[in-house]
C-alpha cells in the first residue's frame, strides 16, 4: 500500500473531506506510524467550527497512539525514557517536534520552538502531507519525542496523553507542590477532570471542582474532586469546607472570562493562578495589579507541555487509571470514513471525548 485515507480540513467550518494522499518516502530521523486511534480535542471542535484559526489545508488530530511501521535511516531506535523501539510497538508522541537548538528550545521551551511542526496544526504539502491524527497514518519528524506504552494501557486512557493529561502535568508543576495544599479547579471536561485525579494524587487536602453543568459536577466526584461548586455557591461553598485563607493554587481550565473573574479573588495570599483554558479569543478582563501585588499572587499561563511532562503523563495514567475511569471518558469510537458523524457526536456536552479509528483498526 502506498497511500492513506485521511480527513481533509479546508477551513470552511462544519466540513471536512476523505481522501487518499500518498504515503510519505522516509528520510533521515523520519518514522511513519499507522494511527490507532485519534480522540477529538476541544481545539479540534473550535477550528472545525470556524472560531479557532488553523493553516489550512490541515489534517487535524493530536491525541494520537499509533504503531511503529518504519524507521528512517537515522531514526532513534529509543524513546525519551531510553527504552527501546522496534517496529510493532505502540507509542504516543509530543505534540510539538522541536529543534533543540533555537531560542525558545535553549530557554526550556521547546514547545514554543521557533522550528516547531505541531501534529494536527500544519498544512498539507509534499512530502510532509501526513502530520495529523485523522488519517490512517502520521509521519514523525525530527525532533519528536516518542514515548512507549505499556501494552496494558487502553486506547481510550492513553490517545488523551499526549494532550490534556500531559499539559495537566504541566499546569500542576506550575502550581508548585500540592501535598495538604488546598486546590480550586474551574472545568469538569478532559482537562480538569484529569487535574482533579492528578492533584489527589500529589496529596492535595481539598480539591473543588468548579463546573456549570450538573452531570459534569457529579464526575468531578468520582475523578476524585472533594468538593463541587456551580460557581453560585461557590463562596460558600468555600466557607463550609473551612478554607479561610483561600486557595493555594487555582486553575482555570474552561478558558470562559468569568472563570477568570471568580477564579483570582479566591487565591490566598502567596498562592498562584495557572491558566490553560485560554486558548482562544475572548474578551478582556479587568485585573487589578494592586490585589496582585498586596496578595503576593502568581499568575502562571501554560500552553502545551515540554517532553517530560508526556513522560509523567504516561506515567501516571499506567499507575492510576484503574483508580479513576478514564476509559470511559471516550464514549464512542467512530471510523475515519465517517468523520463528519464523529464531530457531530462531539458536540453534544456529555461526550468527553469522541474517538475516531482507521477502518482497518477496528
Amino acid at each position: 500500500m502506498n497511500h492513506s485515507l485521511a480527513a481533509i480540513f479546508d477551513g470552511t467550518p462544519g466540513a471536512i473531506e476523505v481522501r487518499d494522499l500518498p504515503l510519505p518516502e522516509l528520510h533521515g530521523a523520519e518514522m511513519l506510524v499507522r494511527v490507532l486511534g485519534c480522540t477529538l480535542c476541544g481545539s479540534d471542535l473550535h477550528s472545525f467550527d470556524g472560531r479557532r484559526s488553523v493553516p489550512i489545508p490541515t489534517i487535524l488530530g493530536h491525541e494520537i497512539v499509533g504503531e511503529i511501521v518504519a524507521f528512517g535511516e537515522t531514526a532513534s531506535r529509543r524513546d525519551f525514557a531510553q527504552r527501546e523501539l522496534t517496529v510493532g510497538d505502540r507509542i504516543t508522541w509530543a505534540i510539538v517536534a522541536s529543534c533543540g537548538d533555537c531560542f525558545y528550545c535553549q530557554r526550556d521551551l521547546p514547545q514554543k520552538c521557533l522550528r516547531s511542526v505541531k501534529y494536527g496544526h500544519e498544512i498539507v504539502r509534499p512530502g510532509q502531507e501526513l502530520l495529523g491524527g485523522l488519517a490512517e497514518h502520521c509521519l514523525l519528524v525530527h525532533g519528536t519525542a516518542v514515548v512507549r506504552l505499556p501494552s496494558d494501557l487502553p486506547l481510550s486512557v492513553a490517545c488523551p496523553a499526549n494532550c490534556a493529561t500531559a499539559t495537566i502535568v504541566a499546569a500542576l508543576e506550575a502550581a508548585g507542590p500540592l501535598e495538604n495544599r488546598n486546590v480550586c479547579i474551574f472545568g469538569a471536561g478532559m482537562l480538569g477532570l484529569t487535574a482533579c485525579a492528578m492533584a489527589r494524587c500529589q496529596g492535595a487536602a481539598i480539591v473543588v471542582c468548579v463546573e456549570p453543568d450538573a452531570a459534569r459536577r457529579q464526575r468531578a466526584l468520582k475523578f476524585g474532586a472533594t468538593h463541587v461548586s456551580d460557581c453560585v455557591d461557590l463562596a460558600a461553598m468555600t466557607r463550609q469546607a473551612g478554607l479561610q485563607h483561600g486557595f493555594d493554587a487555582v486553575l482555570e481550565l474552561s478558558g470562559h472570562p468569568s472563570a477568570f473573574d471568580a477564579a483570582w479573588p479566591l487565591i490566598r495570599t502567596g498562592g498562584t493562578l495557572v491558566l490553560v483554558g485560554s486558548v482562544f479569543p475572548a474578551a478582556p478582563v479587568p485585573l487589578s495589579f494592586e490585589q496582585i501585588v498586596r496578595r503576593q499572587l502568581t499568575i502562571r499561563g501554560i500552553h502545551n507541555y515540554a517532553p517530560r511532562h508526556l513522560l509523567t503523563a504516561v506515567e501516571f495514567l499506567s499507575r492510576h487509571h484503574h483508580d479513576y475511569p478514564f476509559a470511559e471518558l471516550v464514549t464512542q469510537w467512530v471510523p475515519l470514513t465517517s468523520i463528519a458523524d464523529a464531530f457531530q457526536l462531539a458536540k453534544d456536552p456529555g461526550a468527553i471525548r469522541i474517538g475516531v479509528h482507521s477502518p482497518n483498526v477496528r
